[in-house]
């Protein structure tokens, strides 16, 4: 009975998230566009965002380097290290911690932003006055979300790339243009393309998740909190979900 009621629930919940997203694109999207919440948007998303995607990234690249060196001098084979580590960054680990990095941040701050304006009644009241709330406050975010991620995911490899070249330094000594000139020819546009473009429908996810939580919040305090914590953990799952799929479509597409 447990498993019966857990599957209608995640059903129901698939079929609400899927008309919510196509409210978002057959209203959201179209004229007249609130330019000036957008530009507002994308600077708390993605620059605000920032130090911690660079923080992370940089520990990252770093780490990995320290991990995969041992196991590279067992085998002879120390000197493939930076191209390993770089297509491994730009490949997978990049794209996706980002995107998890994102998720907790972004996804709770605006499942947590919309479900307080919910319970206040504050989205009510702009309907009432006039404005249309869910171009307001939906369009921009999710737009604002797709767009930053991807900004987001590339100086965040970049800075990862920075923190392993650290990492081969500590046990060497290998010049900034020799790091960099091996991961680069290593590297073709089948392996940064496909990663980019996921990180599109990463932010996406993100955003219309955080937005439908937040829409969909219930009265009071802990039904923020809830919308809040479920905008992560929903927006985690669907990032490995949509990272499984990419994977298996550029396989198929002969792209890897």
């Amino acid at each position: 009975m447990s498993l019966l009621s857990d599957t209608n629930d995640f059903l129901e919940q698939t079929g609400k998230i899927s008309r919510f997203t196509g409210h978002f694109f057959s209203r959201g999207i179209k004229p007249r566009f609130e330019i000036k919440e957008l530009l507002a948007q994308c600077y708390l998303i993605g620059y605000k965002s920032f130090p911690l995607v660079g923080l992370t990234g940089f520990i990252m690249g770093l780490v990995l380097t320290m991990q995969l060196r041992p196991s590279l001098v067992v085998y002879g084979v120390q000197s493939e290290l930076p191209v390993m580590v770089g297509i491994a960054i730009v490949r997978e680990i990049g794209p996706v911690i980002t995107a998890l990095i994102f998720a907790g941040k972004i996804g709770s701050s605006i499942g947590a932003e919309l479900g307080s304006m919910k319970v206040t009644e504050q989205i009510d009241a702009m309907d009432v006055s006039g404005t249309n709330p869910f171009k307001y406050l939906v369009a921009t975010r999710v737009v604002a979300t797709t767009l930053m991620l991807p900004v987001l995911t590339l100086l965040g490899d970049a800075i990862s790339l920075f923190g392993a070249y650290i990492g081969v330094n500590i046990n060497a000594v290998t010049s900034v243009r020799f790091f960099f000139t091996q991961v680069f020819q290593s590297l073709t546009y089948s392996d940064i393309v496909p990663a980019i473009i996921k990180t599109l429908f990463f932010g996406f996810a993100v955003g219309i998740i955080g937005c439908y939580k937040g829409f969909n919040s219930t009265k009071g305090t802990q039904g923020v909190g809830n919308s809040a914590n479920s905008a992560v953990v929903l927006s985690s799952v669907v990032i490995f979900v949509i990272d499984l799929l990419t994977v298996q479509l550029t396989n198929l597409l002969g792209l890897n």
